[in-house]
């Protein structure tokens, strides 16, 4: 019974871990962490291997594997490639759902997360600054998925990286064809992302909803008027 317990626990641990994002995908499961034996973890993890949730690799160790990206992704993003018309759905799915995470974020943030908001605004302006638009994209992209991590939501994560995929694309998409519209435009993208995580990092969470929805409120106008 003992044993059963621990390799309850320890399934447990991973299971939050896997949730709430402190274990992504690609992560390396390392038994040290968890203070058991070996037999203890290797037993939790051919449980999560049996869901899908880890596979092991000869040699190197045992990963996360994408799972719970791609658990609802899969069939959306040749639907969205297919079907330009969904675009306007996504981006008002994003407005509710990025709004909230935004607001969580303001709120519950820590120091570490703060950090990294701030290091990918900087990304983005030196981005801006190299009129590197891909790069300021792929970094725009990345602050997305920063700050819905942020929020310490479960659903909210669960949610937002199971789409993940389709949501990247689409604020890839989205971003370098707006950056690639005129200078002012890029700037203000680039205006609206640093009101953005200025609001988060001084723990404003109306103010960080407001600018999330009105960063996605002009993307979406923008995308409309080039219909």
């Amino acid at each position: 019974m003992q044993t059963r317990g621990r390799v309850e626990t320890v399934m447990r641990r991973l299971e939050t871990a896997l949730l709430d994002g402190s274990l992504p995908a690609g992560a390396q499961l390392l038994a040290l962490q968890y203070g058991v034996s070996r037999n203890t973890v290797r037993e939790a993890v051919q449980r999560l291997a049996a869901r899908g949730l880890v596979r092991s690799r000869r040699g190197a160790g045992v990963f996360v594997t994408d799972q719970l990206r791609t658990g609802m992704a899969s069939p959306w993003s040749q639907l969205v490639a297919d079907h330009p018309a969904l675009r306007d759905d996504i981006l008002e799915f994003r407005r509710v759902l990025e709004g909230a995470t935004a607001y969580f974020a303001a709120q519950r943030a820590n120091s570490g997360e703060r950090a990294q908001i701030m290091a990918l605004l900087a990304e983005l302006e030196q981005a801006r600054a190299s009129d590197d638009k891909h790069g300021e994209a792929q970094a725009d992209a990345r602050l997305h998925e920063v700050i819905a991590q942020a929020s310490h939501n479960t659903m909210f994560l669960h949610l937002h990286t199971s789409i993940i995929g389709m949501l990247r694309e689409h604020i890839t998409l989205n971003g370098t064809g707006l950056r690639q519209q005129d200078e002012a435009t890029s700037l203000h993208l680039l205006s609206q992302h640093r009101t953005l995580c200025e609001a988060i990092c001084a723990s404003q969470p109306e103010e960080a909803r407001t600018a999330m929805q009105g960063h996605i409120d002009f993307v979406r106008a923008r995308v409309t008027s080039d219909e």
